[in-house]
């Protein structure tokens, strides 16, 4: 027996009914929650004349999120291996 969830999310004026794992509501909330809060950001801010505008603004201020965070955890991962690296460099001297 499946132990899907029914939800229904509001974004853009619009609901968008769900059929998921329990365990993925939270995030899916949380992530209506924040789509809805750019989208009244940009609204306030530009002059906007439909939807589509706010929601493709909030799709790109999402990704381009996403893509920063991808390259800070990379830059985060060359520099540990650098420090790594020189810490075992000179551990192989003290002990050479």
């Amino acid at each position: 027996m499946s132990n899907q969830l029914k939800i229904k999310l509001s974004i853009a004026d619009r609901v968008y009914p769900l059929t998921i794992d329990p365990s993925q509501e939270e995030g899916l909330r949380l992530a209506a929650k924040k789509i809805e809060q750019m989208i009244k950001r940009f609204e306030s801010s530009y002059a906007v004349r439909d939807k589509q505008d706010v929601l493709a603004m909030s799709a790109l201020q999402f990704a381009a999120q996403v893509e920063q965070k991808t390259i800070d955890k990379e830059n985060d991962s060359r520099q540990v291996e650098e420090k790594l690296t020189a810490l075992n460099q000179l551990l192989l001297e003290q002990f050479s």
